[in-house]
Protein backbone atom coordinates (compact mmCIF):
# COMPACT_ATOMS: atom_id res chain seq x y z
CA UNK A 1 0.00 0.00 0.00
CA UNK A 2 1.48 3.39 -0.86
CA UNK A 3 -0.27 7.43 -0.18
CA UNK A 4 0.27 9.00 -3.08
CA UNK A 5 -2.35 11.74 -1.94
CA UNK A 6 -2.86 13.67 1.18
CA UNK A 7 -4.74 17.19 1.95
CA UNK A 8 -7.93 19.19 2.35
CA UNK A 9 -10.69 18.61 -0.02
CA UNK A 10 -12.98 20.90 0.49
CA UNK A 11 -13.39 24.06 2.90
CA UNK A 12 -16.26 26.29 3.49
CA UNK A 13 -16.22 29.89 5.61
CA UNK A 14 -18.22 32.63 6.71
CA UNK A 15 -16.95 36.21 6.50
CA UNK A 16 -18.48 38.68 8.28
CA UNK A 17 -18.25 41.68 5.49
CA UNK A 18 -20.63 42.74 3.22
CA UNK A 19 -20.12 44.08 -0.02
CA UNK A 20 -18.67 47.84 -0.66
CA UNK A 21 -21.20 50.03 -2.43
CA UNK A 22 -19.28 50.27 -6.20
CA UNK A 23 -18.82 46.10 -6.33
CA UNK A 24 -23.10 45.34 -5.62
CA UNK A 25 -23.88 47.77 -8.30
CA UNK A 26 -21.71 45.93 -10.89
CA UNK A 27 -22.58 42.49 -9.59
CA UNK A 28 -26.21 44.21 -9.68
CA UNK A 29 -25.82 45.25 -13.09
CA UNK A 30 -24.01 42.37 -14.73
CA UNK A 31 -26.26 40.11 -13.00
CA UNK A 32 -29.04 41.74 -15.19
CA UNK A 33 -27.12 40.97 -17.95
CA UNK A 34 -26.55 37.11 -17.26
CA UNK A 35 -30.06 36.68 -16.58
CA UNK A 36 -30.88 37.93 -19.78
CA UNK A 37 -28.75 36.14 -21.68
CA UNK A 38 -29.19 32.89 -19.56
CA UNK A 39 -25.55 32.54 -19.38
CA UNK A 40 -22.74 33.30 -16.86
CA UNK A 41 -21.13 36.88 -17.19
CA UNK A 42 -17.11 37.08 -16.90
CA UNK A 43 -16.67 40.06 -15.20
CA UNK A 44 -13.70 41.74 -14.07
CA UNK A 45 -12.85 43.84 -10.23
CA UNK A 46 -9.66 45.09 -8.85
CA UNK A 47 -7.78 42.84 -10.67
CA UNK A 48 -9.64 39.99 -9.82
CA UNK A 49 -11.48 37.61 -12.53
CA UNK A 50 -14.72 35.86 -12.24
CA UNK A 51 -17.63 34.17 -14.00
CA UNK A 52 -21.01 35.78 -12.24
CA UNK A 53 -23.70 33.11 -12.66
CA UNK A 54 -27.11 34.11 -13.80
CA UNK A 55 -28.84 33.42 -10.50
CA UNK A 56 -28.23 33.03 -6.55
CA UNK A 57 -28.85 30.29 -4.33
CA UNK A 58 -28.86 29.59 -0.16
CA UNK A 59 -30.04 33.42 0.89
CA UNK A 60 -27.43 34.87 -1.52
CA UNK A 61 -27.79 37.15 -4.21
CA UNK A 62 -24.53 36.94 -6.30
CA UNK A 63 -22.38 33.12 -7.07
CA UNK A 64 -19.33 33.47 -8.74
CA UNK A 65 -16.95 31.08 -9.72
CA UNK A 66 -13.10 31.44 -10.51
CA UNK A 67 -12.25 28.95 -13.11
CA UNK A 68 -10.78 25.65 -13.23
CA UNK A 69 -9.00 26.16 -9.79
CA UNK A 70 -12.10 25.54 -7.97
CA UNK A 71 -13.10 28.71 -5.82
CA UNK A 72 -16.59 29.31 -5.38
CA UNK A 73 -17.72 33.15 -4.14
CA UNK A 74 -21.40 33.79 -2.54
CA UNK A 75 -22.14 37.17 -1.61
CA UNK A 76 -25.58 38.80 -0.15
CA UNK A 77 -27.20 42.27 -0.75
CA UNK A 78 -25.75 44.07 1.39
CA UNK A 79 -27.82 44.22 4.74
CA UNK A 80 -26.71 45.79 8.27
CA UNK A 81 -29.12 43.59 9.90
CA UNK A 82 -27.17 40.84 8.63
CA UNK A 83 -23.56 41.14 8.24
CA UNK A 84 -22.54 37.84 7.39
CA UNK A 85 -22.49 38.71 3.69
CA UNK A 86 -20.02 36.94 2.25
CA UNK A 87 -19.15 32.97 2.02
CA UNK A 88 -16.30 30.93 0.05
CA UNK A 89 -15.97 27.58 -0.56
CA UNK A 90 -12.77 26.06 -1.91
CA UNK A 91 -12.83 23.22 -4.29
CA UNK A 92 -10.30 19.81 -3.97
CA UNK A 93 -8.02 21.10 -7.58
CA UNK A 94 -6.79 23.70 -5.80
CA UNK A 95 -6.06 22.53 -2.39
CA UNK A 96 -4.25 19.66 -3.66
CA UNK A 97 -2.01 21.36 -6.13
CA UNK A 98 -1.13 24.42 -3.69
CA UNK A 99 -2.12 23.32 -0.14
CA UNK A 100 -3.93 25.03 2.81
CA UNK A 101 -1.21 27.98 3.24
CA UNK A 102 -1.64 29.07 -0.46
CA UNK A 103 -4.90 28.85 -0.45
CA UNK A 104 -5.33 30.96 3.01
CA UNK A 105 -3.38 33.86 1.17
CA UNK A 106 -5.39 33.87 -2.02
CA UNK A 107 -8.37 33.97 -0.12
CA UNK A 108 -7.19 37.56 1.60
CA UNK A 109 -6.00 38.94 -1.56
CA UNK A 110 -8.67 38.85 -3.30
CA UNK A 111 -11.04 39.43 -0.44
CA UNK A 112 -8.64 42.61 -0.53
CA UNK A 113 -9.28 43.25 -4.32
CA UNK A 114 -12.62 43.11 -4.04
CA UNK A 115 -12.45 45.88 -1.42
CA UNK A 116 -13.96 43.82 1.04
CA UNK A 117 -12.23 44.26 4.70
CA UNK A 118 -12.78 42.17 7.96
CA UNK A 119 -10.77 41.01 11.15
CA UNK A 120 -9.32 37.86 12.01
CA UNK A 121 -12.46 37.23 13.99
CA UNK A 122 -14.96 37.84 11.32
CA UNK A 123 -13.78 33.99 9.81
CA UNK A 124 -16.46 31.26 10.74
CA UNK A 125 -15.42 27.65 9.32
CA UNK A 126 -18.37 25.58 8.57
CA UNK A 127 -16.99 22.61 7.05
CA UNK A 128 -13.32 21.08 6.26
CA UNK A 129 -12.85 17.77 4.42
CA UNK A 130 -9.67 15.92 4.81
CA UNK A 131 -8.56 13.27 2.38
CA UNK A 132 -6.01 10.69 2.12
CA UNK A 133 -5.58 8.44 -1.52
CA UNK A 134 -3.84 5.19 -1.14
CA UNK A 135 -2.74 2.95 -3.96
CA UNK A 136 -4.19 -0.61 -2.36
CA UNK A 137 -4.41 -2.84 -5.34
CA UNK A 138 -5.44 -6.24 -3.09
CA UNK A 139 -7.52 -3.75 -0.67
CA UNK A 140 -11.53 -5.41 -0.51
CA UNK A 141 -13.91 -2.58 1.62
CA UNK A 142 -16.06 -4.28 3.95
CA UNK A 143 -18.28 -2.39 6.16
CA UNK A 144 -17.89 -5.14 8.61
CA UNK A 145 -15.03 -4.35 9.29
CA UNK A 146 -15.93 -0.75 10.68
CA UNK A 147 -15.91 -0.09 14.71
CA UNK A 148 -18.11 2.83 15.44
CA UNK A 149 -18.93 5.22 17.64
CA UNK A 150 -22.45 4.44 19.59
CA UNK A 151 -23.42 7.32 18.08
CA UNK A 152 -22.63 7.01 14.39
CA UNK A 153 -24.39 5.48 11.65
CA UNK A 154 -23.08 3.99 8.36
CA UNK A 155 -24.58 4.24 4.86
CA UNK A 156 -23.41 1.49 2.51
CA UNK A 157 -23.70 1.71 -1.89
CA UNK A 158 -22.85 -1.48 -3.86
CA UNK A 159 -21.97 -0.99 -7.50
CA UNK A 160 -24.46 -1.96 -9.79
CA UNK A 161 -22.81 -4.45 -12.10
CA UNK A 162 -21.86 -6.66 -8.83
CA UNK A 163 -19.28 -9.09 -8.62
CA UNK A 164 -20.13 -12.30 -7.20
CA UNK A 165 -17.99 -12.97 -3.68
CA UNK A 166 -17.06 -16.21 -2.48
CA UNK A 167 -18.46 -15.91 0.76
CA UNK A 168 -21.91 -15.55 -1.20
CA UNK A 169 -22.89 -11.65 -1.08
CA UNK A 170 -23.39 -10.09 -4.27
CA UNK A 171 -21.79 -6.95 -5.36
CA UNK A 172 -18.73 -5.21 -4.66
CA UNK A 173 -18.63 -2.41 -2.60
CA UNK A 174 -17.19 1.02 -3.68
CA UNK A 175 -18.37 2.87 -0.67
CA UNK A 176 -18.94 3.32 2.91
CA UNK A 177 -20.27 6.53 4.94
CA UNK A 178 -19.92 6.76 8.45
CA UNK A 179 -21.53 9.33 10.59
CA UNK A 180 -23.66 12.47 9.40
CA UNK A 181 -23.25 16.07 8.35
CA UNK A 182 -23.01 18.67 9.68
CA UNK A 183 -21.29 16.36 11.79
CA UNK A 184 -18.50 13.92 11.79
CA UNK A 185 -18.26 12.15 8.98
CA UNK A 186 -15.91 9.29 7.35
CA UNK A 187 -15.91 8.02 3.87
CA UNK A 188 -14.13 5.28 2.20
CA UNK A 189 -14.87 4.77 -1.71
CA UNK A 190 -12.84 3.73 -4.86
CA UNK A 191 -11.66 7.16 -6.05
CA UNK A 192 -10.60 5.61 -9.33
CA UNK A 193 -13.85 4.86 -10.09
CA UNK A 194 -15.02 8.16 -9.25
CA UNK A 195 -12.93 9.90 -11.34
CA UNK A 196 -13.20 7.92 -14.26
CA UNK A 197 -16.75 8.12 -14.01
CA UNK A 198 -16.91 12.37 -13.25
CA UNK A 199 -14.11 13.08 -15.86
CA UNK A 200 -11.37 14.21 -13.42
CA UNK A 201 -8.24 13.56 -15.35
CA UNK A 202 -5.97 15.66 -12.94
CA UNK A 203 -6.06 13.56 -10.25
CA UNK A 204 -3.97 10.60 -12.60
CA UNK A 205 -1.29 13.79 -13.17
CA UNK A 206 -1.40 14.22 -8.91
CA UNK A 207 -1.13 10.76 -7.97
CA UNK A 208 2.03 10.19 -10.87
CA UNK A 209 3.27 13.28 -9.80
CA UNK A 210 3.51 11.62 -6.19
CA UNK A 211 4.72 8.40 -7.94
CA UNK A 212 7.29 10.11 -9.69
CA UNK A 213 8.86 12.05 -6.34
CA UNK A 214 8.84 8.19 -4.79
CA UNK A 215 10.87 7.03 -7.62
CA UNK A 216 7.95 4.74 -8.98
CA UNK A 217 6.40 4.23 -12.56
CA UNK A 218 3.28 6.30 -13.51
CA UNK A 219 -0.02 4.65 -12.67
CA UNK A 220 -2.22 3.33 -15.76
CA UNK A 221 -5.50 4.38 -15.40
CA UNK A 222 -6.67 1.71 -17.25
CA UNK A 223 -5.48 -0.96 -15.51
CA UNK A 224 -7.69 -1.55 -12.11
CA UNK A 225 -5.27 -4.12 -11.41
CA UNK A 226 -2.46 -1.97 -10.23
CA UNK A 227 -4.11 1.70 -10.01
CA UNK A 228 -6.72 0.57 -7.50
CA UNK A 229 -6.67 4.11 -5.47
CA UNK A 230 -9.09 4.07 -2.63
CA UNK A 231 -9.86 7.66 -0.42
CA UNK A 232 -10.46 7.42 2.89
CA UNK A 233 -12.17 11.12 3.66
CA UNK A 234 -12.70 12.31 6.71
CA UNK A 235 -15.90 15.32 7.04
CA UNK A 236 -15.61 18.12 10.19
CA UNK A 237 -19.14 19.70 9.73
CA UNK A 238 -20.22 22.97 11.24
CA UNK A 239 -21.73 21.22 14.50
CA UNK A 240 -18.68 19.66 15.05
CA UNK A 241 -16.43 21.99 14.39
CA UNK A 242 -18.01 24.95 16.43
CA UNK A 243 -19.99 22.81 18.91
CA UNK A 244 -17.37 20.09 20.27
CA UNK A 245 -14.59 21.52 19.32
CA UNK A 246 -15.22 25.25 19.32
CA UNK A 247 -12.97 25.91 15.92
CA UNK A 248 -14.35 28.74 14.55
CA UNK A 249 -11.62 31.11 12.92
CA UNK A 250 -8.34 30.17 11.64
CA UNK A 251 -6.50 30.71 14.56
CA UNK A 252 -8.67 27.93 15.81
CA UNK A 253 -8.12 25.70 13.29
CA UNK A 254 -4.24 26.04 13.37
CA UNK A 255 -4.07 24.58 17.33
CA UNK A 256 -6.93 22.31 17.23
CA UNK A 257 -7.44 20.62 13.94
CA UNK A 258 -4.79 17.91 13.77
CA UNK A 259 -6.19 17.05 17.03
CA UNK A 260 -9.89 16.70 15.78
CA UNK A 261 -8.31 14.20 12.71
CA UNK A 262 -6.73 12.42 15.67
CA UNK A 263 -9.86 11.61 17.32
CA UNK A 264 -12.04 11.04 14.61
CA UNK A 265 -9.69 8.03 13.63
CA UNK A 266 -9.87 6.84 17.06
CA UNK A 267 -13.88 7.49 17.03
CA UNK A 268 -14.31 5.09 13.39
CA UNK A 269 -12.03 2.71 12.82
CA UNK A 270 -11.72 0.45 9.76
CA UNK A 271 -10.27 -2.94 11.58
CA UNK A 272 -9.24 -6.30 10.79
CA UNK A 273 -11.73 -8.65 11.87
CA UNK A 274 -10.95 -11.27 14.84
CA UNK A 275 -13.37 -14.32 14.62
CA UNK A 276 -12.25 -15.72 17.82
CA UNK A 277 -12.75 -12.38 19.48
CA UNK A 278 -16.60 -11.60 19.43
CA UNK A 279 -16.07 -8.10 21.16
CA UNK A 280 -15.78 -5.87 17.95
CA UNK A 281 -13.94 -2.64 20.19
CA UNK A 282 -10.64 -5.09 20.72
CA UNK A 283 -10.32 -5.76 16.90
CA UNK A 284 -6.82 -4.08 15.93
CA UNK A 285 -6.64 -1.69 13.43
CA UNK A 286 -6.75 -2.94 9.49
CA UNK A 287 -2.94 -2.23 7.87
CA UNK A 288 -4.91 0.70 6.04
CA UNK A 289 -5.97 2.30 8.92
CA UNK A 290 -2.64 2.36 10.45
CA UNK A 291 -1.47 3.74 7.38
CA UNK A 292 -3.59 6.81 7.10
CA UNK A 293 -3.81 7.84 10.67
CA UNK A 294 -0.16 8.44 11.48
CA UNK A 295 -0.87 11.81 8.53
CA UNK A 296 -2.58 13.13 12.20
CA UNK A 297 1.09 13.86 13.02
CA UNK A 298 2.05 15.76 10.10
CA UNK A 299 2.03 19.46 9.41
CA UNK A 300 -1.21 19.59 7.75
CA UNK A 301 -0.65 23.56 6.42
CA UNK A 302 1.83 22.42 3.52
CA UNK A 303 0.44 19.29 2.58
CA UNK A 304 -0.18 19.85 -1.37
CA UNK A 305 1.27 17.65 -4.54
CA UNK A 306 3.26 20.24 -5.90
CA UNK A 307 1.72 20.02 -9.06
CA UNK A 308 1.81 23.72 -11.18
CA UNK A 309 -1.05 25.32 -11.61
CA UNK A 310 0.20 25.71 -15.35
CA UNK A 311 -0.48 21.91 -15.66
CA UNK A 312 -3.75 21.84 -14.33
CA UNK A 313 -5.33 24.07 -16.87
CA UNK A 314 -3.56 22.51 -19.30
CA UNK A 315 -5.13 19.12 -18.35
CA UNK A 316 -8.70 20.70 -18.43
CA UNK A 317 -8.07 22.57 -21.65
CA UNK A 318 -7.12 18.69 -23.06
CA UNK A 319 -9.65 17.73 -21.65
CA UNK A 320 -12.39 20.32 -22.86
CA UNK A 321 -11.28 20.12 -25.82
CA UNK A 322 -11.49 15.59 -26.57
CA UNK A 323 -15.06 16.36 -25.04
CA UNK A 324 -16.08 19.46 -28.28
CA UNK A 325 -14.10 16.97 -30.32
CA UNK A 326 -15.67 14.20 -29.48
CA UNK A 327 -19.14 16.08 -29.70
CA UNK A 328 -17.93 17.44 -33.23
CA UNK A 329 -17.99 14.05 -34.55
CA UNK A 330 -20.63 12.81 -33.48
CA UNK A 331 -22.81 15.51 -34.63
CA UNK A 332 -20.74 15.50 -38.10
CA UNK A 333 -21.34 11.88 -38.83
CA UNK A 334 -25.40 12.28 -37.59
CA UNK A 335 -25.84 14.98 -40.21
CA UNK A 336 -23.93 12.99 -42.81
CA UNK A 337 -26.18 9.93 -42.38
CA UNK A 338 -29.89 12.40 -42.64
CA UNK A 339 -28.04 13.86 -45.55
CA UNK A 340 -27.75 9.85 -46.38
CA UNK A 341 -24.28 9.79 -47.16
CA UNK A 342 -22.64 6.26 -47.49
CA UNK A 343 -19.69 5.04 -45.30
CA UNK A 344 -17.55 5.02 -48.32
CA UNK A 345 -18.08 8.68 -48.96
CA UNK A 346 -18.25 10.04 -44.88
CA UNK A 347 -14.41 11.32 -45.24
CA UNK A 348 -14.66 13.05 -48.66
CA UNK A 349 -18.45 14.55 -46.83
CA UNK A 350 -16.27 15.59 -44.02
CA UNK A 351 -14.10 17.77 -46.17
CA UNK A 352 -16.65 19.22 -47.82
CA UNK A 353 -18.47 19.59 -44.30
CA UNK A 354 -15.35 22.12 -43.42
CA UNK A 355 -16.23 24.45 -46.34
CA UNK A 356 -19.74 24.39 -45.40
CA UNK A 357 -18.96 25.75 -42.25
CA UNK A 358 -16.18 28.38 -43.66
CA UNK A 359 -18.93 29.54 -46.32
CA UNK A 360 -21.36 30.13 -43.25
CA UNK A 361 -18.80 32.58 -41.49
CA UNK A 362 -18.50 34.24 -44.40
CA UNK A 363 -21.90 34.40 -44.91
CA UNK A 364 -22.28 36.39 -41.05
CA UNK A 365 -18.93 37.14 -40.37
CA UNK A 366 -19.76 39.65 -37.66
CA UNK A 367 -22.39 36.25 -35.59
CA UNK A 368 -19.30 34.28 -35.78
CA UNK A 369 -17.04 37.24 -34.36
CA UNK A 370 -19.31 37.50 -31.23
CA UNK A 371 -19.53 33.91 -30.84
CA UNK A 372 -15.80 33.27 -31.15
CA UNK A 373 -15.50 36.52 -28.32
CA UNK A 374 -18.30 34.48 -26.21
CA UNK A 375 -15.95 31.36 -26.02
CA UNK A 376 -12.89 33.02 -25.23
CA UNK A 377 -13.98 34.52 -22.63
CA UNK A 378 -16.09 31.27 -21.09
CA UNK A 379 -12.95 29.60 -21.61
CA UNK A 380 -10.34 32.04 -20.27
CA UNK A 381 -9.29 30.48 -17.03
CA UNK A 382 -7.80 27.53 -19.23
CA UNK A 383 -6.96 29.03 -22.83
Amino acid sequence: MQILHKGFDTITLAIKANLPHDLFELLAAEKELAEAERAPRPISYGGADFDLQPHGGGGYAFLLTGGPMDVRWAFKKPNSKDPWGTRVTVGSTLLATQGLGFVRAHLDKTLTRLGIRYLAEHVSLSRVDFCIDVLAPDFELNPENFVLHSHSNRADHITPDAEMRSNGKSGRFTSVTAGKMPGRQVIIYDKRREVIDRRKPIWWDIWNASREALGETPLDPKDRETSQIWRIELRAGKNLLKDRWNIRTWADFDNKFGDLIAETFEKVRYAEPDHGDSNRARWPNHPVWELVSEVADEDLQELRSHLEVDKVKSVHKADHIKLIMTLLTGNAVTLAAMEGTTEEALPDYMASLGKRLKDDIHTNPSRAANKLSEAKARYRFIG
